[in-house]
């Protein structure tokens, strides 16, 4: 059974590390979008929905945390997955409050981006 393409939103204002994930999520059958900040990602996610948004905290103009708040109101369901290199406890509790499923902390491996996307696709399969 051939694997359902993901649309994925990747929101990083560091452009290098959206290029790497891009390279990692497309290998992975996702097809990726790309945003610069938290502004930019709700935008994007209005527009086209993707199943998951990988989301860095800290960004310049609207950062991850208020975005995902301003998804989330968008729709309850958005997957979203924090990445962040300010990796602190009280950072971590609050994006899951706001409703993130997942957080990583920057540098991520490719094991926690592939369970990432193991447990998207088993979200998205289900609500097929």
């Amino acid at each position: 059974m051939l694997e359902k393409t993901l649309k994925i939103l990747i929101c990083d204002d560091s452009s290098l590390l959206r290029k790497k994930l891009t390279q990692e999520l497309e290998s992975r059958n996702c097809e990726v979008m790309e945003a610069k900040n938290g502004k930019e990602a709700v935008m994007m996610f209005l527009k086209e929905r993707p199943h998951g948004i990988f989301m860095d905290i800290v960004m310049p103009e609207v950062g991850g945390m208020e975005a995902l708040k301003a998804i989330r109101e968008i729709d309850k369901k958005a997957y979203v997955v924090m990445l962040s290199s300010a990796g602190t406890s009280a950072k971590l509790l609050e994006s899951v409050k706001l409703g993130a499923v997942d957080f990583i902390q920057k540098p991520y491996t490719v094991e926690q981006i592939e369970k990432a996307l193991t447990d998207l696709r088993k979200k998205v399969d289900s609500n097929a």
